[in-house]
């Protein structure tokens, strides 16, 4: 999984997307490509999960299609609708590379914004798209209203014997065990959410907490902060609402619970993976507190 920690691909062509002209005559380029996206928040796909080959076609519509920008060159357009063959982030992200990985999260995160925010959040107005995408106006407070990311932090709890915190979420399979993460509060740090969603879910007081990196996950609209932090004890109080049970793992009884078929972890493509990976290649360390 590309850990998102460096410079985009993507050319978002902010100097030239302003320009309506410009573009529309980026929709008629040969090299122009068109991606959808469905309610489901499903991408288009090609043969063996691939970014398609499909051009756009049909006049350009700037309230329907939006540019995400130039990929190696070439315009990438998206618009909401469906195609022969979809498929989930899930699917699509750990079969990608960087660039195209990139284009299909940009994709699906401008096609849900676009989708759930058509009216302005302060007078109500129905706003119109601009900008190429990127960008709604509103007519009646005469401001523009961007995207909009919920930041949301995820963290590798370990105690003082380098175990790691799972837990296992009421509404998840049996089995499946993940890390602990929750959404940023009002007025609240990063690392302030990371103390309270660890205290709320497990009972646990972390000593110290370090920041790893980050993740967009655009379903619906969350931006997923990693971080690493060591917990002063090794006393568990699940809260029974969010996480039903959490335990300790070694390396070695983790390996030994999958292998039983006994545990489930996040699929590649999530921060999570990432995150319990490193922990188990030794390439986490906690901070010390």
């Amino acid at each position: 999984m590309q850990n998102w920690g460096e410079a985009g691909l993507l050319d978002h062509c902010e100097s030239l997307r302003s320009d309506a002209t410009w573009v529309a005559a980026q929709w008629a380029s040969p090299q122009a490509l068109l991606l959808a996206v469905d309610e489901l928040g499903r991408v288009s796909a090609g043969e063996g999960l691939t970014v398609p080959e499909q051009s756009p076609h049909g006049a350009y519509d700037a309230q329907r299609h939006f540019l995400l920008g130039l990929a190696a060159g070439r315009p990438v357009f998206v618009q909401a609708g469906e195609t022969d063959a979809m498929a989930s982030l899930r699917e699509l992200m750990p079969v990608l590379d960087d660039a195209d990985r990139e284009l299909v999260v940009k994709a699906v995160a401008l096609v849900n914004w676009h989708r759930t925010s058509p009216h302005c959040s302060v007078c109500g107005s129905l706003t119109v798209v601009t900008s190429g995408g990127l960008v709604r106006y509103c007519g009646g407070c005469r401001r523009e209203r961007f995207p909009r990311s919920d930041p949301a932090i995820i963290v590798a709890v370990v105690d003082a014997d380098d175990r790691l915190l799972l837990g296992h979420q009421v509404a998840w399979p049996t089995g499946r065990m993940s890390i602990l993460a929750g959404f940023v509060s009002a007025g609240e740090s990063l690392e302030m959410a990371v103390h309270r969603e660890v205290g709320e879910e497990s009972g646990l007081r972390l000593s110290s907490v370090r920041y790893v990196g980050s993740q967009p996950w655009p379903l619906p609209r969350s931006l997923m902060l990693g971080f690493v932090a060591r917990a002063a004890g090794t006393r568990i109080e699940v809260d029974g609402v969010e996480i039903e049970h959490a335990r300790w793992f070694t390396r070695e009884e983790l390996t030994a619970a999958e292998d039983a078929g006994e545990v489930s972890l996040p699929g590649s493509a999530s921060i999570a993976s990432r995150l319990v990976a490193e922990w188990r290649s030794g390439e986490l360390p906690a901070p010390e507190g």
